[in-house]
């Protein structure tokens, strides 16, 4: 008798330790499989249960959570979506999440290990942490402002501080309200398809997401190489330019839009916005030279981060001396987006300094506690600081003299440079019109906001 009872035993032990082998491949070496398994809604649910935590702007909640009472409890609200899509993004139960909501979504959804009181705690409580916040850099009033400025008109905007590299607005029109896409009814489904139906794309951040040819704009770069490399030493001396200039190894001639730009001097050259003038100086500088200069206030940069990424912009340093000279004036392979165009202001409003764009202050937990900050930045010199101040000096004149007198502000400084950008098939596009600048109040001892605008498809007359 006692020996069946120890075969019974041995075989409940033995069946103890297959039904714990069995857990064991299902928790550890199956789990990935299960979690993954479209049919397996647990983690949707777990991920929903709770509100998800906020991005703030000027201290504000610009985000929010409704209990909808359904299995995916909690859905995404906005204020103000269509403001501030350009930098929140969306968070969708169906459809995911994108710029803000996506980088900063362990943080916001309460995933982050940075959020539990303590190493490993959650692993052994099993408990989920409150969302945290982030915290941006950007200014309502600069928001509202250069959305309201864009008048419908399809196009994006940029603002940065020069001495910090904090965005303070970044807009894109036409722009969506993010609010629609957050649930999985299927008023959301006809909304996603919308808006990727909409020949507009108006769910693209035109700020940091797309390059144009930055055109006259591009000339800020060109005469920083210039002053740099000592092709042009006096602002006042003729520049031995002629016009029409013919592109080097070329029968192709290259005119201006404006008079008196033949043997112009810099200042008058920028003040015109000559293309002649700042062709030619681009093929004297050098490909290299020119090339080093793009490269030092951020083309050719596929790292930045601000923290969602940012489209590269691009200077082609594999051209000949004729495309080196449409390239100079921002045509050719040359392409930049909005917040590019911005920072090479920020870069004449700072000294010469180029301090890398950033987006989030800090982030904090639901109670208000620091997760992490911002901090110092290192920054990188584009120019010389003397090359800086002629630039500041020359920006200035375009608004008080130049193609920029719409742009001057009563009781501030104003630095501008206006641009149209050729473009599509033998430059047959309307052309984009571009103005970037810096401004300083009058008693402010240094700028404290540069500008890049970009407005597409409307043509754009040289005054305006």
């Amino acid at each position: 008798m006692t020996r069946h009872i120890r075969h019974a035993a041995a075989f409940c032990a033995l069946l103890l330790v297959a039904l714990v082998v069995n857990a064991a491949r299902v928790q550890i070496v199956q789990a990935p499989e299960y979690d993954d398994n479209p049919a397996n809604r647990r983690p949707d649910i777990a991920r929903y249960q709770q509100p998800r935590g906020d991005i703030l702007v000027g201290g504000e909640r610009v985000t929010g959570s409704r209990d909808t009472g359904e299995h995916l409890r909690f859905e995404r609200t906005y204020a103000d979506g269509p403001l501030y899509a350009p930098i929140t993004g969306f968070a969708s139960q169906a459809y995911g999440t994108t710029l803000l909501e996506h980088t900063e979504d362990g943080l916001l959804s309460g995933a982050d290990p940075m959020l539990a009181p303590l190493p490993l705690w959650n692993d052994v409580t099993g408990a989920h942490n409150p969302g945290g916040d982030v915290v941006t850099t950007i200014h309502e009033a600069a928001q509202r402002a250069a959305y309201e400025g864009l008048g419908g008109r399809k196009g994006a905007v940029a603002a940065v501080e020069p001495s910090t590299g904090r965005v303070l607005a970044l807009v894109s029109t036409p722009s969506y309200d993010p609010q629609l896409l957050s649930g999985n009814s299927a008023e959301a489904t006809r909304t996603w398809a919308r808006l990727n139906g909409d020949p507009d794309k108006p769910m693209l951040n035109r700020a940091v997401r797309r390059t144009y040819p930055p055109g006259s704009t591009f000339k800020v770069v060109t005469a920083a190489a210039a002053l740099d490399a000592g092709v042009v030493r006096d602002l006042d001396a003729p520049t031995r330019s002629p016009d029409p200039y013919t592109l080097p190894g070329t029968r192709t001639r290259l005119t201006n839009e404006a008079d008196g730009c033949r043997n112009a001097s810099l200042r008058e050259a920028f003040e015109r916005s000559c293309n002649t003038v700042f062709a030619k100086l681009g093929v004297d500088v050098g490909v290299r030279d020119m090339a080093a200069t793009a490269e030092a206030f951020g083309f050719n940069d596929d790292t930045l981060r601000i923290p969602f990424s940012v489209s590269r912009s691009t200077f082609d340093a594999s051209v000949d001396r004729a495309q080196l000279g449409l390239s100079s004036i921002g045509q050719y392979n040359t392409r930049a987006t909005p917040l590019q165009m911005a920072t090479v202001a920020a870069a004449v409003a700072g000294g010469g300094q180029v301090r890398p764009p950033y987006l989030v202050e800090r982030t904090q937990r639901a109670g208000g506690s620091l997760v992490a900050t911002a901090g110092s930045r290192p920054s990188r010199e584009a120019m010389r600081p003397s090359t800086a101040a002629r630039l500041k000096e020359l920006m200035r004149g375009v608004v008080e003299n130049g193609t920029g007198a719409n742009a001057a502000i009563p009781g501030a400084v104003v630095g501008g440079k206006t641009g149209t950008a050729q473009h599509g098939v033998g430059n047959s596009g309307t052309p984009y019109a571009w103005f970037v600048s810096w401004a300083q109040g009058e008693r402010d001892l240094e700028p404290k906001v540069a500008v890049a605008v970009v407005a597409e498809g409307s043509a754009a007359a040289r005054d305006d």
